[in-house]
């Protein structure tokens, strides 16, 4: 420990997970204790985390970063949902659309009232009634008119899409601006302190020691830390979450700009579609007991957009979790404290969730195990919420066409999520557990959009005659297409606001 308290925090790795660490706490330690950052440029980032949710904007603002600036440095377009292709069934589409579903009417959920006239028949889809989903059906954009409280132009939330190398040269730059200290080097030996088997200093190739009081591993998979030198331990969820492999490759442009990511759906895994303003992102998240990475990799070249802009590359992964992401002085952020695919873009979130704790629980003199062990339950909170949703889209499904789905469609899921499920099935009703990440509206259009289909509705809905629950919706849908309808497109308001100078411009 450094005198008076003043902590020499080292993070070790770079890329995304490691350059939002070092800003945040640039930003909020404000100088007073050391931040050193190491990292080597013989060793590649994953970068393939370019899709984000809402949450990213409270970190963003936290930082204080101008919001335009930071979407033109990054490449960055506009996200207000994901569209999933091929799920319940091949040729299925559906929307998860960011923020609320509807308006509130008497005493349950507005989704109930739908879920009444939808099963008789008499309602339209989802979709019409929330302000994000019907934006992105006519790709439109804008950000929130907080001056119009009452509209729904008020209650838009979205997210992005940014080149992740781009977006850490961004964050490096802040964060060297305020006093973090870059290291270049390879890490060659990790050093533990004898007796409490702390992490005492790491070594460099060149010979250099880098000591530190707290480290934080943004190593990657790796876990050059928290699992080489401490032995921590994985918890494998790969028999709810079976792919293993991503190959991914960017690809010229398309001549619409979408403010939505695409996860679409196939014979043994997924593919995502990333759309920026000098290029889409493309990968194919897949299964090797089910699909070679040969195979795997002729399925993306052949479903681009546009021509390859790179040859394509392949990561391999074990979803789950590190059994601790804080252990003795060590706390790993980012792919070294766990992996769940990017399904509903949730890696950078988990980073930032990593940080959030960090703060909430930072060590003072000592690492109090009621500290850590209280920083080790809640991102496994994180962690677990995340991947019951995740598992959710493999479940729910009616595909019997692969190995593969039929694999998904018949295993059995953790309890909570089976226990949702059939919830929801029987009369729509859907719960928020705390403060999980995902919302009731979130659960509702996932479950809804891959077929799981309530045997009926809430009870109390009868309380509103059938004739209100009509002339309600009606208004409800009627005044969210109006305000989509009035929206500028995604593209119209990026070259309006933020858009980025050609790669290579100077």
């Amino acid at each position: 420990m450094s005198e008076a308290g003043r902590l020499a925090i080292v993070i070790v790795g770079g890329g995304t997970s490691g350059w939002m660490t070092a800003a945040a706490l640039a930003k909020v330690l404000r100088g007073r204790h050391d931040v050193q950052l190491v990292e080597s440029d013989e060793i590649g980032t994953i970068g393939v985390g370019e899709a984000t949710i809402p949450m990213i904007s409270l970190f963003n603002r936290m930082l204080e970063i101008d919001e335009d600036e930071f979407v033109r440095a990054t490449q960055a377009t506009f996200k207000l949902g994901i569209e999933f292709v091929n799920w319940g069934r091949v040729g299925d589409r559906y929307l998860h659309g960011f923020g609320d579903l509807g308006k509130p009417l008497w005493t349950v959920d507005f989704h109930q009232y739908w879920l009444k006239q939808h099963l008789a028949g008499k309602a339209q889809e989802l979709d019409k009634y929330a302000i994000c989903n019907a934006a992105c059906q006519q790709n439109k954009f804008m950000r929130p008119r907080m001056d119009m409280p009452n509209s729904p132009l008020s209650q838009i939330r979205y997210a992005f899409h940014f080149d992740a190398h781009l977006y850490a040269r961004y964050l490096r730059k802040y964060s060297e601006a305020r006093g973090v200290r870059r290291i270049e080097g390879r890490i060659t030996s990790v050093q533990t302190r004898e007796g409490d088997g702390h992490v005492s200093s790491v070594t460099l190739k060149s010979g250099e020691v880098v000591a530190g009081d707290l480290f934080i591993d943004c190593s990657g998979f790796r876990g050059l830390l928290i699992e080489e030198a401490l032995k921590t331990g994985y918890e494998d969820w790969s028999h709810w979450l079976p792919c293993d492999r991503a190959v991914a490759v960017p690809c010229a442009s398309a001549p619409e700009l979408v403010p939505y990511t695409r996860a679409t759906a196939r014979e043994s895994g997924w593919q995502w579609r990333i759309p920026l303003q000098h290029r889409i992102g493309n990968g194919h998240v897949f299964c090797s007991r089910f699909i070679s990475e040969d195979e795997a990799t002729s399925v993306l070249m052949h479903n681009l957009d546009g021509e390859p802009m790179a040859e394509p590359r392949t990561l391999r992964f074990t979803t789950g979790r590190r059994s601790k992401a804080w252990n003795r002085n060590v706390v790993a952020i980012g792919l070294a404290s766990g992996f769940i695919e990017p399904l509903e873009s949730t890696s950078i979130h988990l980073v930032q969730m990593g940080i959030a704790h960090l703060l909430t629980y930072f060590p003072s003199r000592g690492f109090d195990a009621a500290v850590t062990d209280e920083y080790n339950r809640m991102m496994r909170n994180e962690f677990e919420w995340v991947r019951d949703f995740v598992v959710l889209h493999y479940k729910a499904t009616e595909r019997t066409d692969s190995p593969f789905w039929n694999y998904c469609r018949e295993m059995a899921v953790p309890p909570a999520l089976q226990a949702r499920m059939d919830l929801f099935k029987a009369d729509g009703r859907v719960f928020r557990e705390g403060e999980e990440l995902f919302t009731k509206p979130s659960w509702l259009q996932v479950m809804h959009g891959q077929r799981l289909t309530p045997a009926s509705y809430h009870p109390l809905t009868d309380l509103v005659s059938e004739e209100e629950i009509a002339r309600f919706l009606d208004e409800v849908g009627g005044v969210i297409g109006a305000c989509a309808n009035a929206m500028p497109t995604h593209a119209r308001y990026i070259a309006d606001h933020c858009a980025a100078a050609p790669i290579g411009a100077a």
